[in-house]
Order: structure tokens, then sequence, then C-alpha cells
């Protein structure tokens, strides 16, 4: 049986999301567009990875949370791997704390989740023109912040590695040691370690304030 060919100029994209409404909602609306085909889907890291060998995409249009795995560290194997690769994040975390992550790593923009379907198609567009993406929110701070010489890093949280924004970040949903281990595939002692040097870093003394510290953020953040 003969493959049907794909329209001439169509742009090709994987969606990559945990969540199976949201990533299968997503990629039927991206379908429906006329210069724009969803390649494939994926849950996961490794069947991010797979998604895109195999359909060799223009475009990753990519969540930061994958169930225990790190978005970010996707966004940085992809690029250097497979530099042409374009990445868009959509995610419902912050935009403040997370921009300016993603970037770094190598994505070419961020949008809000809470978008409707015709902003992040738009964004999608805008990324394969070669354009970094933002909201006019975010970009009118960051121009801001560098405008009157100030940090970019505000919040002392937005001073923590990728990896202890993670594991911050499951320490605020409730997990204990031993479980963000198992999730993050570390030892206990990794995490320890992980812990102590978030304490630090937030000028917090012990692991209750750490607990109370990480609920709140991941309140106001999720």
């Amino acid at each position: 049986m003969s493959l049907t060919p794909r329209p001439l100029g169509k742009r090709r994209i994987v969606v990559v999301d945990d969540h199976p409404i949201v990533r299968r909602g997503l990629a039927l609306s991206i379908s429906q567009e006329s210069d724009l085909e969803v390649c494939g889907e994926a849950a996961d890291v490794t069947e991010a990875l797979r998604q895109v060998e195999e359909g060799q995409p223009d475009i990753i249009v990519i969540d930061i949370t994958l169930g225990g795995e790190d978005g970010i560290e996707l966004i940085d194997y992809v690029k250097s791997r497979w530099p042409a690769v374009k990445i868009l994040v959509c995610s419902a975390h912050d935009e403040e704390t997370f921009a300016g992550r993603v970037l770094r790593a190598g994505a070419m923009g961020y949008i809000s989740k809470r978008e409707g379907i015709p902003k992040i198609v738009e964004a999608i567009r805008q990324v394969l023109r070669g354009e970094v993406y933002l909201s006019p929110q975010m970009t009118t701070s960051l121009l801001h912040r560098a405008a009157v010489g100030e940090p970019l890093d505000r919040d002392p949280v937005e001073t923590l590695s990728n990896r202890e924004l993670q594991v911050f970040d499951m320490i605020g949903q409730g997990l204990n040691t031993v479980q963000i281990a198992g999730k993050l595939q570390l030892s206990p002692k990794t995490i320890e370690s992980h812990r102590k040097l978030i304490k630090m870093k937030l000028k917090l003394q012990t692991s209750a304030q750490l607990s109370r510290r990480a609920f709140r953020w991941v309140q106001e953040n999720h």
C-alpha cells in the first residue's frame, strides 16, 4: 500500500504533553490549519525523542512538566541533537518564572495553556518564522527590567537550577525525599543534597519552612 504524500508546504509538528485530553485536543486543532500538520504526539521524554527521530518535525510544542520528567532537560537534549528543530513551550506554569529558563535552554517561545487555540497557532507560526514568542506582558516586563538595570531574576526561586526547581516543585506537591528520588531516578542522598542547596538559596532554615514555601509556590504557579 502506497503512502499518501503530505501536502506541499505543510510544516510538521510534534506535540508533547502528559495530559491526553490536552495533547489530543491541541493536535486536532493544529491539524485543521491548512499550513500545519501534526506528525507525532508524545506523553513523555522517551516517546518524544522517538517521535522527533521518526517524524523529523519543524517544531515541537512541549509542556514543561511531563509526569516526573523535566521538559527543560528535553529541550536541552533536542537542541543538542537536532539544532534545526524549533521549540515552543506551551504550559500552565508561571511565565515569569519559566520563560527565561526555556529560552536559555534553546526554546524560541513560551505561551500559556490558558490562551485560546488561535493564539497558540499564532505563536507556532511566529516561532516557525524564526521569531521569539512571549506574551506582551512578559516582553514588556523584560524590556522594563533591562532598561532600569534590574536583575532579570527577581524572585529567589528563579536562582534555582532547573533540577533544583523540579525538586522544589515536587516538595510543594507533598512528595517526600524517597518519592522524589524514585520519580527522578536519582538517589535519596542526591535529593537531600538538592534540598540543602534549595534551603540555602532561599534562605530557609528548616525542612518545615521549605515545605511551606514550596507548597505556596506550587499553589501560585500551577
